[in-house]
Order: structure tokens, then sequence, then C-alpha cells
């Protein structure tokens, strides 16, 4: 199964981006592991809030595919420790289809659209972070969980 992680917007500092690619890296070694991103929204001080996550979650639904398995990175998710999270995870790879998508939305969360076609959500903390953190420390976890499935050394309990 592939496992992808999808982010609005590029990631702007160099440390954040040398974060992600490691864990990329690092995951690669356990299972088919991409990370894309999806463009910002152009033009957004001419639109509302509301206008910016329609546009955003028209351009996610576009890129899905129909038997896609998605599940959104969001403040009102789920909350997992991690050997929680890793035994989610290890029963999603087992049963979702071809793709397992993680999303990330933009800076004002998802469209309705897109919470109403993917209701499994998932929250890192309940504290906020920046989108460009946020995606390094669930990267982080990603890993984490897959080396707590494959009885490794990395995480203590």
């Amino acid at each position: 199964m592939q496992v992808e992680l999808w982010m609005i917007g590029k990631t702007d500092l160099p440390y954040w981006r040398e974060a992600q690619e490691e864990y990329a890296r690092r995951l690669s070694h356990y299972l088919p592991f991409t990370m894309r991103i999806l463009p910002d929204i152009r033009r957004t001080a001419c639109l509302s809030e509301s206008q910016q996550k329609i546009q955003e979650g028209l351009l996610i639904l576009k890129a899905l595919h129909p038997s896609d398995s998605c599940i959104l990175l969001d403040e009102k998710g789920t909350e997992y420790t991690s050997l929680a999270f890793s035994a989610f995870l290890a029963k999603k790879l087992q049963h979702a289809s071809k793709r397992l998508i993680f999303l990330i939305g933009g800076p004002y969360g998802f469209s309705d659209a897109i919470y109403a076609r993917f209701p499994e959500r998932l929250s890192i903390s309940r504290m906020t972070f920046s989108h460009q953190m946020v995606r390094v420390i669930f990267l982080e976890q990603l890993y984490r969980a897959m080396t707590i499935i494959r009885g490794e050394s990395y995480h203590h309990e």
C-alpha cells in the first residue's frame, strides 16, 4: 500500500524542509511513501476564509482517486498516544485501499465538502503549531509508528 502525506503549500524554511526529507527517507525503508505538495491558492487577499477553503477543497478532490482512503489532520480529530497510533496505522495498512493519504489542510482548515467526504480525523495535539512544524511532527510520529509495528528500539515507553 502506498502511504502519502499531502500538504497545501510549500515548506518555506530550509530546516523544516530538511527534517521532512529526512523522515520521508527513513519511512521509505518501511513502506512506499511519498509527500505531495498541493499548490497554494493564489490571490487569497481577494478571498474570504470560506472561499479559500472551498478552492483548496476543490483542488484536493480533483487530485484524489475514488478508492483513496484519506485521513484529515485536524485539531478536532482523535488524539492517540504513539503506541495507539501505531496500532491504528497497522490496522489501516491491512484494510485500506491502494493509497492511504494523510492530509494537512491550508491555514483555515478544510472545506465542508472535505469534512463530509472524509470523516476520519487525526489530531497531533490540542495545541496549535505552524503548518510547517506540523508536517515534521506528523512525519516523525509516522516513522515512530512504523518502528513500533516492526518491533524496533526507536520508541521507549
